[in-house]
């Protein structure tokens, strides 16, 4: 049987989600957990890879298993056994045809900024820190300039490994919520550090160091030299992936997603 899983973590203390043969990750902690509960060898795949440093409040993902367990059963279970930085919120059965990664239309990434002058004892290891005014208006502005399909060349990375720069771009946003600037992003899917590098455009603009047709002027130049730096993996979370329909509502009875910045 097939079953699909919701998942938040921390990510300050492992080398992303994908399983690899040097540094501890998220894949790896689930896996050993899951097949532990199942008493057999389980393989997940998820809604997509984190990379180093990386949270998710929403991650989704699968596995098949012959374990005939209650929902309930396996998230008890596998929370007995992950350490307390990762967390399953959910089990459930699900489609055979589901797939966590190509089931997915959407995908939705959220950015902190901690904003203030005075460092945050709590906030240190969940969001980047500018201790300037960031006028979140202008950043606004500038987020639409993102929308669409587009090419995304000028904020790919070199390690990316995807064979087309082209996004679509359904939504992004930028808000205050008290010493906050949230940043949020929907899309069909993201380039390696792309969300970290537009925070390399978007803030430069919230501190007045560059206009708002900066973001147009780096996106048409089509050349990574010509945009900002890479923000923190500290402020970025994987905050919520949308399904086709046939799996979205069997998915969205799940209300896995607590966050005080909704």
């Amino acid at each position: 049987m097939r079953l699909a899983f919701g998942v938040q973590y921390i990510g300050t203390n492992y080398f992303g989600w994908q399983s690899q043969l040097n540094g501890l990750t998220i894949q790896e902690q689930l896996e050993k957990a899951f097949s532990k509960i199942a008493d057999e060898e389980i393989t997940i795949t998820g809604s997509g890879r984190t990379d180093t440093g990386v949270h998710a409040s929403g991650q989704i993902g699968h596995f098949d298993t012959n374990s005939n367990r209650a929902g309930v059963a396996w998230v008890r279970g596998v929370n007995r056994i992950l350490p307390s930085d990762i967390n399953v919120i959910f089990v459930t059965n699900i489609d055979s045809s589901f797939h966590a990664r190509f089931s997915a239309v959407k995908r939705q990434y959220r950015y902190l900024i901690y904003n203030n002058n005075v460092r945050s004892s709590f906030w240190g290891n969940f969001s980047s820190q500018e201790f300037l005014p960031l006028n979140e208006l202008e950043m606004q502005k500038a987020s639409k300039l993102l929308l669409g399909k587009q090419d995304f060349t000028s904020i790919r990375d070199s390690g990316c490994q995807s064979s087309t720069p082209v996004r679509k771009v359904y939504s992004a946003d930028v808000r205050r919520k008290g010493n906050f600037v949230i940043f949020e992003i929907t899309a069909n899917a993201f380039l390696y550090h792309m969300v970290r590098n537009i925070l390399g455009l978007l803030i430069p603009i919230g501190l007045g160091h560059k206009p708002i047709r900066w973001v147009k002027d780096v996106m048409d130049a089509k050349n990574r030299a010509q945009a900002g730096v890479t923000y923190s993996p500290r402020g970025l979370y994987l905050h919520r992936i949308y399904y086709e329909k046939s799996f979205s509502f069997k998915l969205s009875k799940q209300d896995y997603i607590i966050d005080m910045f909704d």
